[in-house]
């Protein structure tokens, strides 16, 4: 038996769309905020214009489309970044592009979901996460990445 470790929004997708409940924070997937600069967080997306506004209050407006690993992406950025004032807080490229997955709202439902209980997730990890762990170890199998499997 194998079992998923790494966060997957395909499985937090299906699980949405069969009625499936989840408690799972949203994954962060960039190291900005560990470097020092503003995390996607901190950009706020419009869907009735589907773009994005920066701290700086910039647009960042959709510029194009493509897929990676079965997951339909769109990038978002601003012209006016090489003239931003706060430039130096959110990238050392030209410009601050922001990726949002087609189905992302369903990650931002999840984590509005866990924001309004976070018990939720002390629960998650006092009853699957540690005792996990402990089996991990005991398995020697700590420096392995599981993955799901249909087996």
């Amino acid at each position: 038996m194998y079992f998923e470790l790494l966060p997957n929004p395909i499985d937090d997708y299906k699980c949405e769309e069969a009625g499936i409940t989840t408690y799972l924070p949203k994954p962060q997937t960039s190291d900005n905020q560990s470097k020092g600069f503003f995390g996607k967080r901190d950009f706020h997306y419009i869907p009735e214009d589907d773009e994005y506004h920066c701290p700086a209050g910039e647009r960042l407006i959709w510029r194009m489309t493509n897929e990676e690993k079965g997951q339909t992406l769109h990038r978002y950025w601003s012209s006016n970044c090489q003239t931003c004032t706060i430039k130096s807080q959110c990238t050392t490229s030209k410009q601050r592009r922001v990726t949002r997955w087609e189905h992302e709202s369903v990650l931002e439902t999840m984590q509005e979901r866990l924001d309004r209980d976070p018990e939720k997730m002390r629960t998650h990890r006092e009853t699957v996460e540690h005792p996990f762990g402990h089996s991990r170890f005991g398995w020697a199998i700590h420096t392995s990445r599981l993955r799901h499997s249909n087996v």
